[in-house]
């Protein structure tokens, strides 16, 4: 199953950032410089040695790294939410690294600065890599002037570098939107083109041929041939079925969703007990209407019911629609009816089924009122 752009996003750069992690301890143990950025902790470097607050930091970054990748991957957050979260640490984290690791003559936390411009530039673009990018040089050189004010000289470069990389990855995350934002249009535009080709070709032209026959019908009609005429409706039926067929199984297949049969014949014995008190503008009723019809068609073609009822209350600002009967009810796992999730969709609406054990079908929508 295709997962959305936003989480195969969150999957990448998880699985980035626990590389960075892993190679962030050799880069650390193998780096020559001794960390002197910091004048209130003791700390000690050189080549294959690593101090222990440094060892502390790197082992506290590792395990963000694979907790973030563990709840991108079971999806246990929404993408949206641990990009938020994920951003800020990625700097407050190069801060900390960059505490404990910064030296004179190299600098290790600036591609942990860097990771988190990259990310926000891959996610948001120009907006949100600025954003990062601005918090991250802030910390950098807060970080310089308070704990080696005597050196900042060393290290002044360094938030600049940073901010010409974040400036640079949001232009290209920039494009790269703007790019995806056309290529949406283009597919659009060519679904729309096809769909036209389609319905012209093919359910217009059908149209015209009903209509020629029903031309028949009447010149029939006006000549006295009613056998004639029986006959000429009993395929134009026939075919109108056919038709109404086809253009089922096409709408079903431009939503990807599999189509079921022919529709059954409508069960005319089935009672209905019919309750609505609502009120609200034309597009609401226009909604709760057609979600009350495709209802009650449901029920007729279905549900081999012998009574069914349906509803529709106001509950504060919402429409509540319940439609029940005593048939069949829905088989075990199934999804509410797509005609009646896709209208109630529409309008930012809700849809559930009832309790499977209870004896034939129970549907309940929730429209919010305009």
């Amino acid at each position: 199953m295709r997962q959305s752009p936003e989480i195969e996003i969150e999957r990448h750069i998880a699985r980035c950032r626990m590389i960075l992690s892993v190679a962030g301890f050799v880069a650390v143990y193998v780096d020559p410089t001794p960390p002197t950025l910091t004048r209130w902790l003791p700390l000690t470097g050189g080549p294959f040695t690593l101090d222990p607050h440094a060892f502390a930091v790197m082992l506290a970054y590792l395990a963000y790294s694979a907790t973030v990748y563990l709840i991108v991957s079971r999806g246990l957050a929404a993408p949206a939410r641990t990009a938020t979260v994920s951003t800020w640490c990625d700097v407050l984290f190069g801060g900390c690294i960059a505490l404990v690791t910064e030296g004179a003559n190299s600098s290790p936390s600036y591609v942990f600065f860097a990771f988190a411009v990259l990310a926000a530039g891959f996610r948001g673009g120009l907006p949100r890599a600025l954003a990062v990018t601005a918090a991250s040089v802030a910390l950098y050189l807060s970080l310089i002037l308070v704990s080696r004010p005597d050196g900042a000289n060393l290290y002044t470069m360094r938030p600049v570098y940073l901010a010409i990389t974040g400036y640079l990855v949001g232009y290209l995350g920039e494009q790269r939107l703007t790019l995806e934002s056309r290529v949406r249009d283009l597919e659009a535009a060519a679904e729309r083109e096809r769909i036209a080709r389609s319905l012209h070709d093919g359910y217009v032209q059908a149209l015209a041929g009903v209509n020629l026959r029903l031309g028949t019908c009447r010149e029939l009609l006006r000549r006295g041939e009613t056998a004639e005429v029986f006959a000429e409706l009993t395929e134009l039926q026939a075919g109108v079925n056919r038709e109404h067929d086809q253009i089922r199984s096409y709408v079903r297949s431009l939503t990807d969703r599999d189509m079921p049969g022919p529709p059954e014949t409508l069960d005319a014995d089935a009672r209905f007990a019919v309750r609505v008190h609502f009120d609200g503008r034309l597009p609401l009723v226009e909604h709760v209407l057609q979600i009350m019809l495709e209802g009650a068609r449901n029920v007729g073609r279905h549900a081999h019911a012998r009574s069914a009822a349906i509803t529709a209350d106001t509950n504060g600002a919402t429409v509540h629609i319940t439609i029940t009967d005593d048939g069949v009810g829905f088989p075990a796992g199934s999804a509410p009816p797509w005609s009646i999730s896709s209208r109630a969709a529409e309008v930012g609406g809700e849809v559930r089924l009832g309790d499977a054990e209870q004896a034939g079908a129970h549907l309940e929508i929730d429209l919010p009122g305009v």
